[in-house]
């Protein structure tokens, strides 16, 4: 039997209320995380565990989306400006993600195990990766 993680048991989803409740009652300023964890009384382990659950369930109960600055803390928003903006950040984070994991690890593992099967399959999928998150993320001036 495979084992459930923490992040989709009934505490995770406890604890993703909890949070959503701290949100509402700020709308519509952010709450930072000191202020999560006063009004939720949750530990540092929990608040991230219920923020995952309420990432992936967020859609599934027709709840607006939720971002985080370090301006405004985390917020749930529907200003399609913000929105983008905080996907283009994100998108962008990533990609840097994807390109220091090729140029920094798999590139190197793929010059000691050039015939390796697994390193050259992993080289085109992060590169098809990359590609892609390429041309999703506009460019900046653009």
């Amino acid at each position: 039997m495979a084992c459930r993680s923490r992040r989709r048991g009934e505490a995770a989803e406890g604890h993703a209320e909890a949070i959503h409740k701290a949100l509402m009652e700020a709308r519509p300023a952010g709450v930072e995380m000191p202020q999560v964890r006063r009004s939720t009384e949750r530990t540092l382990s929990q608040i991230r565990s219920g923020l995952a659950m309420l990432r992936d369930v967020i859609a599934k109960k027709g709840r607006p989306p939720l971002r985080y600055s370090r301006a405004d803390g985390y917020q749930y928003t529907s200003d399609p400006v913000e929105l983008q903006e905080y996907e283009v950040r994100v998108v962008h984070l990533i990609l840097t993600l994807i390109r220091r994991l090729i140029t920094g690890m798999v590139i190197a593992h793929a010059v000691l195990y050039p015939e390796g099967r697994w390193v050259r399959h992993l080289v085109a999928q992060l590169k098809a990766v990359e590609t892609i998150l390429d041309n999703t993320a506009p460019q900046k001036g653009s």
